[in-house]
């Protein structure tokens, strides 16, 4: 009697067939908050851009640079996320690739001063383009793997790929086509998506992607804090006492406690795994984070700056310095409850709270302690929101 072994099949070999969208448990995987917390030095790059443009007085030119480099930032962190949530084999292969894109932000990061200070986009481009184009290398592999949406995925590649052709011929362009390329390069980026599912629908995860988004709201919050304390601590080190200061602090503080209070109000995955399904609500939904991301970053830089005005006395009015810290709150009021909340929202009674607060917390600038009083109304609004859910 001869005994017989039989050997053990071979592994299969992991591809990006594509993921489940009902896959249960589904949440952020260490490499995805690995990208996140790299594209954190990204942000905080734009963050003290900003803030130091609008010190100097540099007004319209640092939000147009800042409104720039931020789209960078965004653009490449969602493209990403998306990507992510449809396709994530989380094999060699994939982690080497999204770490060259991890490397690109990382160039992008040390662009974000020369863009400010001199209006010079090689170095930013360069990382950008590394970016891109290792995502783009994403969809390609993804196009081999899953012949029921090649086509989508195809239409990715190529779009990616043809605007970071674009991208690089900027660089060469004559200065005076420069502005237009920019504008003309981000509309062409931004109809990627859609012009790519509208070939079919590549797979993603409600659950997974609402939590990507709060992940990056955090970031945000978290960066202005950050940029905001640093700076008023080294007001506190050379003004001992000074009371707009105090009230500087306080308010800045009330302030990130009601964004993320009324960014958290709502779960986002419920949107997003019922209504939200549709392209037209999706994208919407998606793209206006732009405005939400880029408003709490930008609050940060207002209240550094509207510290700078109190302790060194800089040029610009006081009306000037309260608008710096006004106008990114009203943004982000205005942009989560039109993109966030709304849809949760459908009566008059719902809405009018937040237009009283918008309209409060931007004339805030014409008070003497813009932050506090600014905080105080989203404070409220905090407090009308929660009680009304509770009855």
């Amino acid at each position: 009697m001869t005994m017989s072994s039989t050997a053990p099949a071979p592994r299969r070999r992991r591809t990006m067939a594509g993921r489940d969208p009902g896959e249960p448990h589904r949440s952020a995987t260490p490499l995805e908050l690995f990208f996140d917390l790299c594209f954190v030095v990204a942000v905080a790059q734009a963050s003290e851009g900003l803030h130091e443009a609008l010190a100097h007085g540099h007004h319209l030119a640092g939000v147009l640079r800042f409104a720039l480099v931020f789209f960078t930032i965004w653009w490449a962190w969602m493209n990403f996320t998306w990507f992510a949530s449809a396709y994530d084999p989380d094999d060699t292969p994939y982690r080497l690739t999204v770490l060259v894109q991890i490397t690109g932000s990382l160039v992008l990061a040390a662009g974000v001063g020369r863009a400010f200070e001199e209006g010079d986009l090689l170095v930013i481009t360069l990382g950008y383009v590394v970016l891109r184009t290792a995502l783009a290398a994403l969809w390609l592999r993804a196009a081999f793997s899953d012949p029921t949406r090649r086509k989508a995925t195809l239409r990715f590649a190529a779009g990616i790929t043809v605007c970071q052709l674009g991208w690089v011929a900027l660089l060469f362009a004559p200065a005076e086509v420069r502005l237009p390329g920019v504008a003309v390069l981000i509309l062409a980026e931004v109809l990627v998506p859609v012009w790519a599912q509208s070939a079919g629908m590549t797979p993603w995860h409600p659950h997974h992607i609402a939590e990507r988004y709060e992940l990056f709201t955090l970031i945000v919050l978290g960066e202005s804090v950050a940029a905001a304390t640093v700076t008023v601590r080294g007001a506190f080190d050379r003004h001992q006492g000074t009371g707009a200061l105090y009230a500087l602090a306080a308010g800045g503080l009330l302030m990130a406690y009601a964004m993320w209070w009324l960014y958290f109000a709502r779960p986002a995955h419920a949107l997003l795994a019922t209504t939200h399904q549709a392209h037209r609500r999706r994208f919407t939904w998606a793209y206006g984070h732009y405005l939400i991301f880029a408003s709490a970053t930008a609050e940060g830089a207002g209240l550094a700056a509207y510290a700078d005005h109190v302790t060194r006395h800089s040029g610009a009015s006081s009306v000037g310095a309260g608008l710096a810290v006004t106008v990114p709150a009203t943004c982000f009021l205005v942009t989560v409850w039109a993109v966030h909340l709304r849809p949760h929202r459908r009566g008059v009674a719902e809405r009018v709270p937040f237009v009283v607060t918008a309209v409060g917390v931007l004339l805030s600038a014409w008070s003497p302690a813009p932050a506090l009083l600014a905080g105080v109304f989203l404070g409220g609004l905090v407090t009308v929101v929660t009680v009304r859910r509770r009855r």
